[in-house]
């Protein structure tokens, strides 16, 4: 055995065992971005005063680590909040890759409560779906449903664990899956398949949830379109007669739905966690000490970051302003190339080639995914009556350098309105009106990307700046 000690304690773990498994079975907060294949150099911790990757060191020895101080990811849900309780209450719940955000909503009022959030716990487990689930194909999905219900139990307590007979829940496919503790595998290989797609229900103390009798899931679409689009098609409304409105969620994978009265027409893209930080050498997620906006005047770099604090890192907003300012005076050229290998934000924060080429891809994806829809659909721009920004990434945004890095079509930009979660607040809609949420998978049909001639082609195409 040997002894590992952290935060004044000390623990007899035995000898070969990876330090990440350890950290990850003993509820320590560290990310594993990449899911644990060494790549991504996110889960740095200090062992007996060096820096090491917890995914790649086993413990062999007697040691003393240092965990990185962590802070909760800055999610804004856009909730007006009344701070008054009443008789009849229950909680809407969306589970985010990133983040969670739970509000306590007056049925008597029809109005929220209060809403609060915090980062997934799941991040230890991997950045995006794709790594969680491999996660629980190599282990099981008990460790990852743990987690996401100790975060809302979390939740629950700092809305003064009130007691309601519901909670509802939107989020993608993979985040509901793990939450009613349903092994997504079937949903990383071909041909894609979920367990469920419709409205789930469970005993909330059946799936490890205090403070709640029934869990009610709000319906999916698709194996990688989920709850979350739903409630936020159910938000964000109708169209006018014979227009269209765009929903683009851009989070650690982009969804996006082309929609109308009568259609549904939705889609993935591959974009990766470019957006939270995830695949970018000095990525970070909307914590504090994140670079959040950026601008390039008169060979200055000018910043802000979380928080008003010295720059950590770069989160998902400001990578779109720092590639769009150094795109603009000439640092990158069109075709992603820069003549430095890093371009230096600050003395400890870089942008670095690989992130271009990484942000070229994402941005690629997303606008060949929109164009493909309108294509497909065979209208024209102006038939959009409005393209929603949702997800976290979508507070800070700025649409104007979104529109130059060709992330979003330019000639949608006027019709472009960052809104905030979308996803929340249209599970609170939902409780206060039961709208007819079925209509939207009814109606819908998705689109395979990966099947598409045209959106491969576009995808190459777009590429350039």
């Amino acid at each position: 055995m040997c002894k590992v000690r952290i935060n004044n304690h000390q623990y007899n773990i035995p000898k070969g065992k990876l330090l990440s498994e350890f950290l990850i079975d003993n509820g320590f907060s560290v990310a594993h971005t990449c899911g644990g294949r060494g790549v991504c150099g996110k889960c740095k911790v200090t062992v007996n005063g060096e820096s090491v990757l917890s995914c790649g060191y086993v413990i062999n020895n007697d040691i003393t680590v240092e965990l990185p101080i962590n802070s909760d990811v800055e999610s804004v849900t856009g909730a007006e909040e009344s701070n008054r309780l009443s008789q009849k209450m229950c909680y809407a719940l969306d589970i985010g890759t990133t983040t969670l955000a739970l509000a306590l909503v007056s049925l008597d009022n029809k109005e929220i409560i209060n809403a609060v959030t915090c980062t997934n716990p799941q991040v230890t487990f991997g950045a995006d779906v794709i790594s969680r689930i491999d996660y629980c194909r190599q282990n099981s999905v008990d460790k990852l449903q743990k987690a996401v219900a100790d975060g809302v139990n979390n939740l629950i307590k700092r809305l003064g664990s009130v007691y309601c007979d519901e909670m509802y829940v939107s989020g993608n496919t993979t985040m509901l899956h793990l939450l009613f503790g349903k092994n997504p595998c079937s949903m990383g290989v071909a041909p894609y398949t979920p367990q469920f797609l419709e409205s789930q229900t469970a005993k909330g103390e059946n799936i490890g949830l205090i403070c709640t009798e029934n869990v009610i899931s709000l319906p999916c679409i698709a194996s990688f379109v989920g709850a979350d689009l739903v409630s936020g098609m159910n938000y964000v409304g109708m169209p006018s007669k014979d227009k269209y409105n765009l929903l683009v969620d851009l989070g650690t994978n982009a969804e996006i739905v082309l929609f109308s009265e009568n259609s549904v027409l939705c889609t993935s893209a591959a974009a990766g966690p470019c957006f939270e930080g995830a695949n970018i050498t000095c990525g970070m997620s909307a914590t504090k000490g994140a670079v959040y906006s950026f601008e390039y005047k008169e060979n200055d770099n000018i910043l802000k970051t979380i928080s008003g604090v010295a720059p950590e890192g770069i989160c998902g907003t400001g990578l779109v302003d720092i590639i769009s300012e150094l795109v603009k005076n000439g640092i990158i050229d069109e075709t992603g190339y820069m003549e430095c290998e890093n371009y230096k934000i600050t003395d400890n924060v870089y942008l670095s080639q690989g992130d271009v080429r990484q942000y070229q891809l994402a941005k690629s994806a997303v606008y060949s995914a929109i164009i493909t829809l309108l294509k497909i659909q065979k209208i024209e721009f102006s038939q959009v009556e409005n393209m929603y920004i949702s997800g976290g990434f979508s507070a800070k945004i700025n649409i104007d350098n979104a529109v130059k890095t060709g992330l979003l079509p330019k000639e949608l930009k006027e019709k472009a309105l960052p809104i905030n979660n979308s996803s929340l607040l249209g599970t609170v809609k939902y409780i206060v009106e039961k709208n007819n949420l079925e209509k939207y998978p009814k109606n819908a049909r998705y689109i395979d990307l990966s099947m598409n001639t045209e959106f491969s082609e576009l995808f190459i195409n777009n590429m350039e700046f």
